[in-house]
């Protein structure tokens, strides 16, 4: 049951990366995000729903066009905390990108958010 609530968090939060009009995204992050969300992202922490806003509003504005967010894998998810890896690829073949997001959930809504964006290089042994 923890899973499937976590779940559906986090597939409405990346469902705001891949709406058919930007006056969807704020109404999309609110079902998904408490209000007070943390937001740990590429270029720092951010807090609340404006600032996620405004980190999917500029990817969907990426200039190699529209591109499209997935999640590339199950939802895990020890307790509150969950985590997932998503790809982000725009059209004709342009940049891709994966990573890693982890997230927590406080009454069935993402508190927190830090994206791990970018493959892991294996260590040298």
């Amino acid at each position: 049951m923890q899973e499937e609530t976590a779940r559906s968090a986090i597939d409405t939060f990346i469902s705001a990366f891949n709406t058919s009009d930007d006056s969807y995204v704020t109404a999309l992050l609110s079902q998904a995000l408490t209000s007070d969300v943390v937001f740990w992202g590429p270029l720092g922490r951010s807090e609340g729903i404006a600032a996620v806003e405004r980190f999917v509003l500029d990817i969907r504005r990426h200039p190699a066009g529209t591109g499209t967010m997935v999640r590339c894998s199950a939802v895990d998810m020890p307790d509150e905390w969950a985590r997932y890896q998503w790809v982000f690829t725009t059209p004709d073949g342009g940049p891709r990108l994966a990573g890693t997001d982890v997230v927590h959930l406080r009454r069935s809504l993402i508190d927190q958010v830090i994206v791990f964006a970018g493959e892991i290089e294996p260590s040298a042994s």
